[in-house]
């Protein structure tokens, strides 16, 4: 029987995170009338495992939630607690005013725009983003206004056909596009998560840029992960490395896209549940391509040998070898990964790795450890929440008051 806490339909619980992930499971498995052991056996998992992760003792991977999410025939957002057109998470003041900025043509100007000026704002914007552990809380209040003068400096040089402004504008909005694709993501606007990558695209098929058409697509293909659609994100990402084949013995930056086009494959494969696939990828492709290059972050996407092996450590965890995703993690220097995201998501993966061993002061130990990179984020990421959640219903006394400190600086608690 659903809980009376529950509401009695699905599209009520969109836009309230803060109901555990298992309980939103539960709920849309009984609306469907499947019981646990159906739907365990179709994800693949044993019927005890999915009611530990029901009742909130395990927190499900990402692999696991989208198959769970194919099978009970719902967006994994719904899962998430993402509304289709509200952020999922507390304390997103920028929200609205991003959605209002894109919906608009953008600023008028008696002037010329001053690319350079717009080109440093974006740089900037995109450096807080990467690096500064209150990226949401800095990055945010700058995203609206930014939108409405990049997105009016486009429209004012349209018509000059033949411009090279009008095509450095047009890398600039593409620039601006991959933050908001990652920015909106994290906030939990899928919708305009969705709506930003496909601008971002379009503007750099407008700049008429290779290089920046293949980081497009890799914007693409993150956003067809978070919205379990991982084979088109598969299919896109293959052929654009394959695509930038013929550049790759003379240009490093086309060998990086190329790589990091490849991590998202790997993923890709992972979320499939071919852990195989994923292996045999990230060792003929990703991993070459990132010996060739060595540490970058063309077009911000941190590809290197670091993120090619802390990708390595990302499918052992989906498929459920903790072990093995352990030990690899013990052979990665995440210090020297760029982004700030990057080093509080594999802190968090590293926490999730513990919770399939049962040690909660591992658990904990590890997302200590990713609150200290990036405090902003864990009040954001609704898989660390539920982390954080589970270990509140189960942490022994001596961890008990740590726990609950932790829930209340991120705000977990009403």
């Amino acid at each position: 029987m659903i809980g009376c806490h529950l509401p009695p339909y699905p599209e009520l619980m969109d836009g309230q995170p803060d109901i555990p992930i298992g309980e939103r499971i539960r709920f849309h498995r009984q609306a469907r009338k499947k019981t646990q052991a159906v739907v365990a056996g179709l994800a693949g998992v044993t019927e005890d495992y999915l009611s530990q992760i029901e009742r909130g003792l395990k927190t499900p991977s990402a692999t696991l939630l989208h198959r769970l999410a194919r099978i009970l025939a719902v967006p994994t957002s719904a899962l998430f607690g993402e509304s289709p057109a509200a952020a999922a998470t507390p304390g997103h003041p920028a929200s609205g005013a991003i959605h209002a900025a894109l919906a608009s043509a953008g600023r008028d100007g008696a002037e010329a725009p001053d690319l350079a000026d717009l080109r440093d704002r974006v740089d900037s914007a995109w450096q807080i983003w990467q690096t500064s552990p209150r990226r949401y809380s800095e990055a945010g209040p700058l995203l609206p206004g930014l939108i409405a003068d990049v997105q009016g400096a486009v429209r004012a040089l349209r018509a000059d056909v033949n411009s090279a402004a009008r095509r450095e504008a047009a890398r600039i909005a593409a620039d601006m596009y991959f933050l908001l694709r990652t920015f909106t993501k994290r906030i939990g606007r899928t919708d305009l998560s969705l709506l930003v990558a496909d601008r971002g695209l379009r503007a750099a098929e407008d700049a008429d840029d290779p290089l920046r058409i293949a980081a497009a697509t890799w914007n693409v293909g993150q956003v067809l992960l978070a919205t379990n659609e991982a084979d088109v994100a598969e299919e896109i990402v293959i052929r654009a490395a394959e695509a930038l084949a013929p550049g790759l013995a003379r240009d490093l930056d086309a060998t990086a896209l190329s790589g990091a086009l490849w991590l998202v494959a790997v993923i890709a494969s992972a979320r499939n549940g071919d852990a195989w696939t994923a292996r045999d990828r990230l060792r003929e492709h990703a991993r070459p391509a990132a010996e060739r290059t060595g540490e970058g972050n063309v077009f911000w996407t941190v590809f290197g040998p670091t993120n090619a092996a802390l990708h390595g450590v990302s499918v052992e965890m989906e498929a459920g070898e903790a072990a093995e995703a352990l030990r690899l993690a013990d052979e990665v220097d995440v210090t020297r990964c760029p982004s700030i995201e990057r080093r509080a998501t594999f802190a968090l993966e590293m926490a999730r790795c513990y919770d399939l061993r049962h040690e909660d002061p591992g658990v904990l130990l590890h997302l200590l450890a990713a609150e200290r990179e990036a405090p902003e984020d864990m009040r954001h990421n609704v898989l660390a929440r539920d982390l954080v959640r589970g270990l509140l219903r189960r942490a022994r006394p001596s961890l008990a008051p740590q726990v609950r400190e932790l829930a209340q600086r991120i705000e977990l608690f009403g």
